[in-house]
């Protein structure tokens, strides 16, 4: 057995009993109140004894007699529970309530304690070779060199390491040789792109929103963040505070907001169906779930609709979390929009600066704006028209026109629109009560593919439409929450900036400009001309009409209008005489004007050139605040509860806030007894495959045991005391000579300890998908060494995206990069939610949908089709087979070429024959079909190289597939 049934202090409460409880008892006489049955509790102390457990007497407890019964009728567990005890788990039960029944709290809510190890011992191996001692095993002899130079690289930076690198470590002969190599991969910038792809699987980080239509979402500055702290060996304490609630530290910093997007990669909706109550509550599940499954390893959505049936996580507990994320900016609906506020722009280093000194500009005109608004007389603006100045004026229309079936309005065409001029409409609308899509005014040309512009309403909200002689348009449309009432007036206006872009058009309702939802493809940009000579029609668009509805204004103007000026004409005649007197007669007032223009237009290139993430933002104007949800359901709000901590944890310190922060600050509080070990197993696992806790996200009483609880707790507790040093607590992990050990292994050892779980070997096992791909480019010299910046799209299967997206998504069609992007680390790979990229997926890449800290690990043959002949892999090979081809000095040369780069070590005899044999028939049966020698050697975009002859190319490029398809090449 993989554990003994018997310690050497006999039955052990926590490590023997609570399991079996646990698995065979808590669901009828735990936690939860509303099932527990007979009233009867064995999930704690009080409840157990002395009405089902008398210390010391197995045969007068009635646990023991109700799990022993012959009489099946009143046996223990009942079989409608499908659960039935061994004669072994009967023993056991029985031994422990001789011993007196003694009980322990479950050991993950008691604080780790550092257990004495021997002066001068390694603590992990200290802990793991008394283990190893106990169940009568030996540890493995340490690993050659070569092979323990390729683990480092895989597990400090996940790629192989450079041949010379390897060389130099065999040359030195120092005694830290070792510890030098570590420390370099260590500092390399390659080690935080690799930390950052474990962590953004628990972030559940994405480039798009992940419901409805799945549009795209910018957030990859919250990624670049996390590689920049991983790489700064930021303390996990900040790193944690900071992404928690880093919108809310004292003189936050820029980076300090990118990084409170943690709790913005979760997904999102923009369906028009959607109740607010529910997407609501849904959000907040989704933060207390990530929550405590990342920081505290605990399963706190099992208490969303009534008291947890396995830990002593009550319902209560679960909404009191909920309530440090409810009280945020963040509206309901994403909008479809890359940028769902609340947002931050992120400049480029060079524009930092100036960005910073820009909005001090912006804030100090408008300031300036407020008081001459405030000081304001009406002067001789009430013998205006309108609130414009007549010269941007080209167009106005003041009567109104009612509309029935089948009427419309012929206007003479309007030359002032084309894709590079800026304009504006404005217009006075009677939007109809009938339930219709309605075309209001366009001036386009059906002939032309619709060429022009179009103002429509479809599902109640305003649509503005730019179509080029190309047939791309760019669209804006008003967010959903901006819905017109129907039977009412409404002014809208539409602005165009003349860029050509989704981004230079904006549209205001009824004097206020509205936030606005995706409509096509962001990056699409206006080629060619939107001007056309035929008539301007209100009320009209093809087949579609107008009616029941009316146009009382119809103004054009051949610039953009402002904010203010919208809002003026909006209330037109009645608008504010004075503030129409100082936007068209007050010199200092229009100066101002002038100037904020030209500060926004500068801002807007600046966000252009830079970045947008999404970001966490706390509301002001109330305190945090859940309901206890009547079953989970989100319409029977019950009990208001204020923030709080789960109570079987230690309560928050007095002096922290009831809010997000105070939250952060409690979750790495010395006192907090889960926060350190979730963490520090979670490395462990990164590092030796399973962690020291096989279920990383359930550390409760479902979970499964610890392998070695001493050095669990002692690592927590070193963690902490090293100042949350994430670096070193890695490195301690790599230095150990339990880490070090050869993966070889023996008969024996593979029977009692099958799955590893004592250490008696080195570890060995897949890699994920990402590793395996970077791997593959490493090695033939194609991996692009740029860090950061937004995700690209390199080679995916046609039709991926196209069979899962709805019409309407701008991720529908997915279109290949080029150039050095196809050739970026996997970790900048775009993540679309509803399917994930392929080559990852086959290899149990999570779709990001929710958290996830540990990954399957499965073997399909879908993985080795992938492998063998996806194009990035087969371009990779070849790259590998040519750097070999030109490296030169015969086979032999050649193939040790190959070897180091893949697997770090040259080949023996007996596999140099092998290979030699495969080189030989490969070689043949391309010479007799050389049209498939060059069609292989074409595959990628990557040019090959035209002077090498085909077959020999063909031949090497299968070779070095073959040497990257091995499972020693497979596995760390």
């Amino acid at each position: 057995m993989l554990f003994p049934v018997f310690g050497q202090n006999g039955v052990d409460f926590q490590r023997d009993v609570r399991p079996i409880l646990s698995d065979a008892c808590f669901q009828c006489h735990g936690p939860d109140k509303a099932i527990r049955m007979a009233g009867l509790r064995l999930d704690t102390r009080d409840g157990a004894l002395p009405r089902a457990i008398v210390p010391g007497k197995p045969l007068e407890s009635t646990l023991y007699q109700r799990i022993t019964q012959e009489n099946i009728a009143l046996r223990m567990p009942p079989l409608a529970s499908h659960k039935v005890l061994s004669e072994a788990q009967k023993a056991t039960l029985k031994t422990w309530i001789e011993q007196g029944a003694p009980w322990k709290e479950h050991w993950a809510f008691r604080a780790p304690e550092k257990a004495a190890v021997p002066a001068g011992r390694s603590p992990i191996d200290y802990f793991v070779r008394t283990k190893l001692a106990a169940e009568g095993l030996t540890p493995g002899a340490e690993a050659d060199r070569r092979t323990l130079a390729r683990r480092a690289a895989l597990d400090l930076t996940g790629l192989p390491p450079e041949p010379l690198d390897v060389d130099a470590f065999l040359a030195d002969t120092s005694a830290n040789a070792y510890e030098k190599l570590v420390d370099k991969y260590l500092a390399s910038p390659r080690y935080g792109e690799h930390r950052a792809r474990y962590w953004l699987d628990a972030a559940r980080y994405a480039d798009t929103h992940g419901i409805h239509v799945d549009n795209y979402r910018e957030m990859w500055p919250y990624r670049d963040w996390v590689i920049g702290a991983f790489n700064k060996n930021m303390p996990f304490d900040r790193f944690t505070v900071e992404q928690i609630a880093g919108d809310m530290l004292p003189n936050r910093t820029l980076e300090q907001q990118i990084a409170s997007g943690f709790h913005r990669c979760g997904i999102s909706t923009n369906e028009a169906g959607i109740i607010v109550d529910e997407v609501e509550a849904i959000y907040a599940k989704d933060r207390v779930d990530t929550t405590g499954t990342v920081f505290m390893g605990l399963t706190l959505g099992c208490a969303t609709c009534h008291d947890h049936k396995f830990d002593p996580i009550s319902q209560k507990d679960f909404y009191t979390m909920a309530a440090f994320f409810r009280n945020t900016t963040q509206n309901t609906m994403d909008d479809n929009i890359p940028d769902t506020p609340p947002i931050v722009v992120v400049p480029r280093d060079e524009d930092r600066s100036r960005w910073t000194a820009l909005n001090q500009e912006l804030t100090a005109v408008k300031a300036k704006q407020a008081r001459l608004r405030a000081t304001a007389t009406a002067g001789k603006s009430t013998e205006l028209r309108s609130p414009i100045e007549p010269a941007a004026e080209v167009f106005s229309m003041r009567k109104e026109v009612r509309f029935k079936k089948g009427e419309f309005l012929t206007l003479p065409n309007q030359k002032v629109f084309d894709a590079d001029k800026p304009f504006s409409i404005a217009t006075r609308i009677y939007f109809p009560e009938g339930e219709d899509s309605y075309a209001v005014a366009s001036q386009n040309d059906p002939e032309k593919k619709g060429m022009g512009w179009l103002i429509e309403i479809g599902a109640r909200v305003a649509n503005f439409r730019l179509t080029g002689d190309d047939e791309k348009s760019v669209t804006v449309r008003a967010a959903h929450m901006e819905q017109m009432k129907q039977g009412s007036w409404n002014h809208l206006v539409v602005t165009y900036d003349g860029s050509r872009e989704q981004a230079g058009l904006a549209l205001y309702l009824n004097g206020r400009v509205i936030p606005l939802q995706g409509g096509g493809d962001i990056n699409t940009k206006l080629t060619g001309s939107i001007s056309t000579d035929k008539p301007l029609l209100l009320g009209k668009e093809r087949r579609r009409g107008f009616e029941g509805g009316a146009i009382s204004e119809f103004d054009i103007f051949n610039r953009v209008l402002t904010a203010e000026e919208a809002s003026l004409l909006s209330q037109w005649p009645k608008a504010d005489a004075a503030l129409t007197y100082l936007t068209l007669y007050d010199a200092e007032y229009r100066a101002l004007s002038a100037k904020l223009a030209a500060l926004t237009a500068e801002a807007r290139q600046i966000r252009k050139r830079g970045a947008v993430t999404l970001v966490m933002q706390e509301r002001t104007d109330r305190k945090p605040v859940a309901n206890i949800l009547h079953r989970g359901m989100y319409d029977a709000p019950r009990e208001e509860v204020e923030p709080n901590v789960p109570a079987v944890l230690p309560p928050m310190d007095p002096s922290y806030p009831r809010n997000r922060l105070g939250l952060a600050k409690w979750i790495v509080d010395a006192a907090n007894p889960l926060t350190a070990r979730v963490t520090i197993n979670r490395f462990w696992q990164e590092i030796f495959g399973t962690g020291i806790v096989k279920t990383a996200e359930d550390f409760g009483s479902q979970g499964t045991p610890s392998s070695h609880p001493e050095l669990l707790d002692w690592l927590a507790v070193e963690f902490r005391e090293s100042g949350w040093n994430v670096k070193g607590m890695l490195k301690l992990m790599v230095m150990s000579e339990t880490y070090r050990q050869s993966p070889v292994t023996t008969p024996d050892k593979l029977k009692r300890d099958p799955d590893n779980r004592l250490l008696s070997r080195g570890p060995r096992f897949r890699m994920d998908g990402e590793v395996l791909r970077d791997y593959a480019l490493s090695t033939g010299g194609l991996l692009d060494a740029a860090i950061g910046g937004a995700s690209v799209k390199p080679y995916q299967p046609d039709g991926v995206w196209e069979t899962v997206a709805m019409n309407g998504s701008n991720t529908k069609f997915y279109k290949r990069d080029d150039g050095l992007k196809l050739y970026r680390r996997s970790l900048y790979t775009f993540w679309k939610r509803s399917a994930p990229p392929a080559s990852m997926e086959l290899f149990n890449a999570p779709t990001r949908e929710n958290c996830t800290v540990r990954r399957e690990r499965t073997n399909t043959p879908l993985q080795a089709l992938t492998t063998m002949n996806d194009p990035q892999f087969v371009e990779a090979s070849r790259a590998l087979a040519e750097s070999a081809l030109r490296a030169g000095g015969g086979f032999d040369r050649q193939l040790d070429y190959v070897s180091m780069r893949v697997l770090a070590r040259p080949f023996a005899a007996r596999e140099r024959a092998v290979l030699r044999g495969a080189y030989v028939d490969l070689q043949a049966h391309y010479e007799s079909h050389l049209s498939d020698a060059k069609k292989l050697v074409r595959v990628g975009e990557s040019k090959p190289d035209a002077a090498l002859p085909a077959a020999e190319f063909a031949a090497w490029t299968m070779l070095a597939s073959n040497v990257l398809n091995l499972d020693e090449a497979l596995n760390k």
